[in-house]
């Protein structure tokens, strides 16, 4: 051995077997001198090579696809009109997984204009970074290592070699629960529609792409169906697992087949469940408590009615606004206070907004750690990284200054109420899909306004800070020992 002798330059690649001629210096000098080198690049290599400027592109062009197409006569029936205020907003409102309707879904839209609103719904709501990766993939074959990394971020993994995986699962498991729902619902609306099958079929695919995208656009106008606890139920289950988030319902899944307890789920899991039941039994008893006697809502009404608008308003006010006719009726104060839950939102990288509970649970856990003069932050016996912590903090003060603009812009333009300006304001961007009649077609200007912060809130903080970041500065996502997955 001691006479063998090693030729490491790139000449003698195929005598060296591949083992140690790209290590020679031939060839760093040959990679330095490319770097040196300024180089053009195309605009789709740029995008493909930024995830964030390339899911503002995505969703823009969605948006563009979808008002194109509600602007076609064949999407409203004859002698209806739509303006292109009106059908931008209404894109932007189904692409995002908002759900705030300004004109009838079941009058002023036909089957076809329905169908684009279930299409844009989708393709919204399965993820931001999911679809800028699979784009990335049938573009490059494979996924650059910023763009792995950001989706690994993203859908809650720490492994770069599970992102496709990852990927495969996600769209899976969101068209098994749609599925799901789909078949629970028909027998409930099939009821309701007294027999008529086509029209079961076609309500029971449109209620169960909104209600696990969490999208409050519905068949039937009004969303009084949401009402029957047979329909209703299927939509609450199914909107309650689409606020969870992916992270969260693949570690269940995982668990679930590996037979693990409940006190090894991954700390994110932990925190979004515990914060989320939360919040949703704060939202059942305010509501109970404070609506009980309320004579807007329940005119010589039982115990029933009220214990369902209570559930409805523990679960649906965070993402999606199905049946509005009870909300004008809430008090001032029931107002603001789901404000505060729809800003909140649901689980990161969900089809909810808002600034996402697991960024809220930090805030807290924060707060806790500042007043008992602790210096780290711990959740379940586990440290929270410094990173989770600085990300939910910068993420709160951004959303809260985007809330409290868009808001004032609203009462100086429209002339409406502190409390109602906040609450379409805080609907638009945690994506709730409620309103209180801010949102009109008689005021353009606040439909703009209202489509900007939808759009802003599809996207999330991250995203757009990624989009105007350089590409070395995405190197900044780490992955601590336990990940929390913020923003």
């Amino acid at each position: 051995m001691s006479n063998l002798v090693f030729d490491e330059s790139s000449s003698n690649r195929e005598a060296s077997h591949g083992y140690a001629w790209w290590f020679s210096g031939d060839t760093f000098e040959k990679a330095m001198a490319e770097d040196r080198k300024p180089r053009k690049r195309s605009l789709m290599h740029r995008l493909v090579n930024h995830p964030g400027r390339l899911t503002i592109c995505y969703f823009m062009l969605l948006a563009m696809l979808s008002t194109s197409m509600l602007l076609t006569p064949i999407a409203t029936p004859k002698g209806e009109t739509t303006t292109f205020t009106t059908a931008l907003f209404t894109a932007v409102s189904a692409i995002s997984t908002c759900g705030i309707s300004i004109v009838n879904s079941t009058t002023h839209w036909t089957t076809f204009g329905q169908g684009v609103l279930i299409f844009s719904v989708q393709m919204g709501g399965l993820g931001v970074m999911t679809f800028a990766s699979l784009i990335a993939l049938a573009v490059n074959h494979h996924l650059k290592a910023t763009q792995r990394m950001l989706t690994a971020n993203e859908l809650g993994t720490s492994k770069l070699g599970e992102i496709r995986g990852v990927l495969t699962v996600v769209i899976t498991t969101a068209f098994i629960i749609e599925g799901i729902t789909f078949f629970a619902l028909f027998p409930g609306l099939y009821k309701v529609n007294h027999g008529d099958v086509r029209q079961t079929l076609w309500e029971s695919l449109f209620f169960a792409v909104m209600a696990y995208n969490n999208a409050g656009f519905t068949p039937d106008g009004a969303g009084l169906h949401v009402n029957n606890w047979a329909v209703g139920l299927p939509i609450l289950a199914s909107a309650f697992c689409g606020t969870l988030g992916f992270p969260v319902l693949l570690n269940l899944m995982r668990s679930w087949r590996a037979h693990r307890p409940a006190k090894r789920w991954s700390l994110h899991t932990k925190l979004t469940l515990t914060t989320t039941f939360c919040i949703v039994i704060a939202s059942f008893t305010w509501f109970l408590v404070m609506e009980w006697n309320n004579s807007l809502l329940f005119s010589g009404d039982d115990i029933e009615p009220r214990l369902w608008h209570a559930m409805v308003a523990a679960v649906m006010p965070r993402s999606s606004g199905f049946d509005l006719s009870w909300m004008p009726g809430v008090s001032d104060a029931t107002k603001v206070f789901l404000s505060i839950v729809m800003f909140i939102g649901g689980g990161s990288t969900s089809t909810a907004g808002g600034i996402r509970v697991t960024t809220f649970a930090v805030l807290l856990l924060t707060c806790r750690a500042a007043f008992t003069g602790r210096h780290d932050i711990n959740a379940f016996h586990r440290r929270i990284h410094t990173q989770a912590v600085m990300t939910a903090v910068a993420v709160s003060t951004a959303c809260l200054t985007l809330v409290t603009v868009v808001s004032l812009s609203l009462m100086v333009i429209s002339g409406c109420s502190l409390s109602d300006a906040l609450f379409d304001t805080c609907s638009a961007f945690g994506l709730g899909g409620y309103s209180v009649g801010v949102a009109n077609e008689n005021s353009p200007l606040v439909l703009y306004i209202l489509a900007a912060t939808m759009f802003i809130g599809r996207l999330g903080p991250l995203t757009i800070a990624y989009a105007v970041s350089r590409p070395h500065n995405l190197e900044a996502v780490r992955y601590p020992t336990e990940q929390i997955v913020v923003g």
